[in-house]
């Protein structure tokens, strides 16, 4: 049987090679990406022979929604099953309550983020996250990589309209699969599509100074966040293997080369470790690392997993640390932990699901 091609993984100018003639390809994204079409029989305004053809020929269907687990604090996890019987995790991360006025009218509306995959496993191999106990299994297309944002808004009945974040914080390391990422940046931002703007997505990467400048050059107008996570190279060696083959140094001569919007900083995530990179010494070390960086720096508090000999920080220790950040110049905030009541951390519900 004829194996479909998946829909989501082409540019309109690349379908406009497959489908004739041209005005076609936008009805289809149209149907897709704002109308949330559930197959091509229902894609009404294009010709019946043309909904045959496109059923036989493809899907937009490359995720498969296998469990999913709600917080109190109503992020959502997901647990996707692929076409290959391999599974990956999504979250969708309420940012701001939607308002309304005394009259029940509408002020402003809910605003959401969601964290997707770009890979099956990992090889980075980081000491503190569960992704990467399974490792690298393969890179995720970029239409599978579409198809988790497509899918959350879709049944989160999140108008097509109404924008939402993206970050490629998931399971994988981005540049890792730069090819595929950056495509999916573009497909994301077709006006006829979901129209995501590049500055609302943020590319969250381990440090690949190779990749990170090879990125720049594409100068496609995503956001970098920079997993950091320690301030000298030994430490940062034991929590993140991948700094053998890109240290501090190379990092930060590819973070200054980096094209960012002048309203816009790099970002800088710094996962707190209890006892390990928590301290005001590790505070001071990274303001000095930070100088002359347009830099914001986002304090993670750990979020603990089964099996990891690590443990979450006090809270008021963080706070210390933001502190000497903050008055020394540096913008710093701690980001509040989502889902610490479900399986939030990375890889966490996969590996629950397939332990059993």
């Amino acid at each position: 049987m004829k194996e479909l091609e998946n829909i989501l993984d082409f540019l309109p100018q690349e379908l406009e090679e497959k489908i004739k003639p041209m005005f076609r390809v936008k009805q289809i994204y149209q149907w897709i990406y704002q109308k949330y079409a559930e197959d091509f029989s229902s894609m009404s305004n294009l010709p019946k022979d043309l909904r045959l053809e496109l059923a036989q020929n493809f899907h937009f269907n490359p995720v498969q929604c296998i469990k999913h687990q709600q917080s109190k604090d109503g992020s959502i996890k997901y647990l996707f099953e692929l076409r290959d019987g391999l599974r990956i995790e999504s979250v969708l991360l309420p940012m701001k309550e939607e308002k309304l006025d005394k009259e029940g009218k509408r002020i402003s509306h809910a605003r959401f983020t969601i964290c997707v995959s770009s890979q099956v496993g990992c090889k980075s191999g980081c000491s503190f996250c569960l992704t990467a106990k399974g490792g690298l299994k393969r890179n995720l297309k970029a239409g599978e990589i579409v198809g988790q944002i497509l899918w959350i808004k879709k049944h989160n009945n999140i108008p097509y309209e109404r924008r939402v974040n993206v970050v490629y914080m998931g399971m994988g390391e981005p540049l890792d699969n730069l090819k595929n990422v950056s495509k999916t940046i573009k497909i994301l931002s077709q006006n006829d599509g979901l129209a995501i703007s590049p500055r609302r997505q943020t590319l969250s990467t381990s440090g690949l100074a190779r990749q990170i400048k090879e990125l720049g050059k594409m100068n496609l107008g995503v956001l970098l966040a920079i997993s950091l996570h320690a301030v000298n190279d030994e430490l940062r060696t034991e929590l993140m293997p991948i700094n053998k083959a890109y240290n501090i140094a190379a990092i930060m001569d590819a973070v200054k080369s980096f094209p960012i919007d002048q309203r816009k900083r790099v970002m800088f995530e710094y996962l707190l470790i209890n006892g390990i990179n928590d301290k005001l010494e590790h505070a001071k070390e990274l303001v000095k690392l930070l100088n002359g960086i347009k830099a914001k720096v986002n304090l993670i508090l750990f979020n603990p997993h089964e099996g990891s000999p690590y443990k979450r920080p006090n809270l008021e220790n963080a706070i210390k640390f933001q502190h000497l950040l903050s008055n020394k110049g540096v913008t710093c905030t701690i980001r509040e932990s989502k889902g610490l009541d479900i399986s939030a951390a990375c890889g966490q519900l996969k590996e629950r699901m397939e332990e059993r």
